[in-house]
């Protein structure tokens, strides 16, 4: 005669579940606001690094030809710059705001700056950048 034993079940209680679950959302929960705070962190920092590559390529047009580029195409047209930088606030390359000098005789483009509406972290408009 074969007696057989009843295995006990396998797999999780609904418990063991649960808690695991809440154990998950918990470290979610402390993890994903900074997550999301480097973020922004890295975009200003990328935006802050565009400008400056922008208007270095800006002066030295002006150093070589005695006058401001038409245009940010221009300044790749002739390769001050190998494209126009996405803007990474506003994920566009079309939303730069060209500052025109004060003589229309020396070209249009002067400076450059961000056409993203919005603070940033350290509570300056990212327009006057």
């Amino acid at each position: 005669m074969v007696i057989r034993m009843k295995s006990p079940r396998s797999g999780f209680t609904l418990i063991e579940l649960l808690v695991v679950m809440a154990v998950l959302g918990l470290l979610l929960s402390l993890s994903v606001p900074r997550l999301f705070g480097n973020i922004d962190k890295a975009k200003e920092s990328v935006l802050r690094q565009d400008l400056a590559l922008m208007r270095d390529a800006i002066d030295k047009h002006f150093g070589d030809t005695g006058r401001y580029p038409e245009s940010l195409a221009e300044l790749v047209d002739k390769k001050y710059l190998r494209k126009v930088p996405v803007d990474p606030i506003t994920e566009r390359a079309d939303s730069w705001v060209v500052v025109p000098p004060q003589s229309k005789e020396a070209g249009a483009v002067f400076d450059v700056k961000s056409g993203a509406r919005g603070r940033a972290r350290d509570g300056s408009d990212y327009a006057s950048w």
